[in-house]
């Protein structure tokens, strides 16, 4: 069972937004998120556990900031183990609902950081053969982590032998992509770093282990740089004795980094991965990781960058034990392809209404077409913004704070930020993907027709109000110590939710309107089946791709940056699918609760959001007023299969 490395890495980013979201809310918003807080409980004892572990994890993650590092990977076992043990002493019984929903949560989060440490290390034992300078680097690193004396002699020794490290590691690569030579993988350094030649027959490398490894090397460069910056110009004996030989190290980290990229997993190297971290997309709220950003690699029409790293059925399992969705991965591409069944046939209706009969795709080359000029988007965006907030209002849906309508904001999305995502992305700042000038007639017509009213129409209200601008909003001012326990299932889920509901309110008054929500409903079935595909080894990215240009009608440049997104190593394997399914089981509750007169629209999305991000059936629990118990497992059947 493998796992990416990379999810460990994105506990720091979290933890500082954690910590910035506690610490720099203006006097107003703090009143409001303790008035929450005090109608909680009395005294939640597990949220002040909660929020102590919150700071005792960046203090953690702040001084041992290399996510690869072995120290820190035992460190933080340790901690998370002690804290499980913290939490086992606490009396379930006398715990209050809300006491015992934060119970379940941080039980389950703590049992889900413990096996991603496993899976980590499991990770790193197949990379470790190809870098086994690695060492090296984290033995100076940890030298400057503990303030000791450096020993500037040794650490230039220690260089140079880093160096015929990474040079004997070529040269036992250099029979070709996936195979070593004769100084095959039984060679093991001597302590000058020169290998010593043994009889070894020739294995491969598998190219996502490659990839990943690429991605590892750049990792290892910046912690490196960060070592020898601490001491250069501080310390004069440091520089006349370490300059030369950190930079003759640093080169030679490059370019074993081209090597392994280009030699071994077949990609071209990009300046993404020059060992001063990524540029991957920021946007989705995705945990970033080691491999995050190597999308520099992407040029136009082209895929062969989209490498991925599928981690199979078994881990598939333990993440979605650990979201709370107690469906096989199997299950879940069944209910996508009923979802996108259903679609296909309200895509005829609106088809047939514009007069194309049943050959939808026609239809939805007609709306495709459907673009404003150059320089028109933001103003476009502007009034759908408004438009959307407008029939919530009208329809009493859902509490928007005056702030929150006053505060989102417009960002031009860059042409090479495009080529990974090439739609807007939202938050509090909407991102904007439409063409500039230096792109080709080629590329802009795929962005503009890409970026069509009807699409925008369908999709603006998700980024914004009431989805991820609202969501982000209350999330700062509701029990923000839940912020560990973020998932996409309510992130994402909460936003595609009101597409759906949206659907209902006969939001859409066009038949262009409806085939622009379907064809993002389609979308999004299709990322549940092309992911999972993916991760159980059942379909290449290249095929990922065909299935979203063939199956959803996605322009091919467009479905190329979307699958580049799904798998450049800045979201976890179960985002993408997060999104339909999050949705999905919102829906269900809202059929529960509202469709039965049990809660109004407005009580229902207003009690939502002042839960914060945490697996929905946690949410399910509390609004139902469910009896848990400390071994509480994930048994909510949200969507029948029948």
């Amino acid at each position: 069972m493998r796992k990416r490395i990379q999810f460990i890495s994105g506990l720091a980013v979290l933890v500082a937004l954690v910590n910035s979201s506690l610490v720099a809310l203006p006097v107003r918003t703090r009143a409001i998120s303790n008035t929450s807080a005090a109608a909680d409980t009395p005294a939640n004892e597990v949220r002040h556990l909660i929020e102590s572990y919150n700071a005792d994890r960046g203090n953690l993650n702040r001084t041992y900031s290399d996510a690869l590092s072995p120290a820190r990977r035992i460190r933080f076992q340790e901690f998370f183990a002690q804290w499980r043990d913290n939490l086992a002493k606490v009396n379930f019984q006398s715990l209050t609902p809300d006491g015992r929903v934060d119970y379940l949560l941080f039980k389950n989060h703590l049992n889900h950081e413990l096996r991603q440490l496993d899976e980590q290390a499991k990770q790193w034992t197949e990379s470790e053969p190809l870098i086994p300078f690695a060492k090296t680097v984290f033995e100076l690193d940890d030298t400057r982590r503990r303030m000791d004396s450096v020993d500037a002699p040794k650490a230039a020794a220690q260089l140079t032998a880093m160096i015929k490290q990474v040079d004997s590691m070529r040269r036992t690569l250099g029979a070709g992509p996936g195979s070593r030579s004769e100084e095959g993988a039984d060679s093991k350094p001597n302590p000058d770093g020169e290998a010593k030649s043994k009889q070894a027959e020739p294995i491969k490398v598998k190219k996502h282990v490659a990839n990943r490894t690429v991605a590892t090397i750049a990792s290892l460069r910046n912690t490196l740089r960060a070592w020898f910056d601490y001491y250069n110009g501080y310390d004069p004996i440091f520089s006349w004795w370490v300059s030369e030989p950190y930079k003759s190290a640093d080169q030679a980290l490059q370019a074993y980094a081209t090597f392994m990229s280009e030699k071994v997993a077949g990609v071209r190297f990009g300046d993404a991965t020059d060992g001063r971290g990524g540029a991957g997309p920021e946007g989705d709220r995705g945990p970033r990781g080691p491999q995050a950003g190597r999308s520099a690699n992407a040029r136009p029409g082209d895929s062969s960058d989209i490498v991925g790293d599928p981690i199979g059925h078994d881990a598939l399992m333990v993440e979605l034990a650990s979201e709370m969705i107690p469906y096989t991965p199997e299950e879940l591409i069944v209910i996508a392809n009923k979802e996108l069944t259903w679609c296909e046939t309200e895509m005829k209706k609106a088809s047939r209404d514009l007069g194309y009969g049943d050959d939808w795709r026609k239809a939805l080359e007609h709306v495709k077409g459907l673009y404003v000029d150059p320089g028109k988007q933001p103003e476009l965006i502007r009034n759908l913004a408004v438009e959307a907030i407008n029939f919530l209002d009208q329809r009493d849906l859902v509490t928007i704070p005056p702030l929150a309508r006053e505060t989102w904001r417009m960002q031009m999305m860059t042409p090479e930020r495009q080529l990974v995502s090439p739609f807007f992305l939202g938050g509090e700042t909407i991102l904007v993907s439409y063409p500039t000038n230096t792109m080709s007639h080629e590329q802009k017509m795929m962005s503009m027709r890409g970026n069509n009213i009807h699409f925008a129409r369908a999709t603006v209200h998700h980024e914004l109000i009431p989805g991820h601008h609202l969501q982000g909003f209350m999330n700062s001012r509701y029990k923000p110590y839940r912020s560990p326990f973020r998932t996409p299932f309510w992130g994402e889920g909460w936003a595609l939710y009101w597409e759906l509901l949206l659907w209902d309110l006969g939001f859409p008054k066009t038949p262009e309107n409806r085939i622009g929500m379907l064809f993002w409903r389609m979308h999004r079935c299709a990322r549940i089946i092309f992911s999972l595909g993916f991760h159980l080894g059942q379909m290449t990215p290249k095929q990922c791709i065909d299935f979203l240009v063939q199956r959803v009608g996605h322009e091919p440049d467009n479905a190329t940056a979307e699958v580049r997104r799904s798998f450049n190593g800045s979201y976890a394997p179960l985002y993408q699918v997060a999104y339909l399914l999050g949705g999905l089981q919102i829906y269900s509750l809202h059929k529960e609760l509202v469709d039965s007169k049990k809660m109004t629209n407005r009580a229902f999305h207003d009690a939502i959001l002042q839960e914060n991000s945490i697996p929905i059936e946690m949410v399910r629990a509390i609004l139902t007023k469910q009896k848990l118990t400390s071994d509480y497992t994930s048994n909510w059947k949200f969507y029948g299969l029948q």
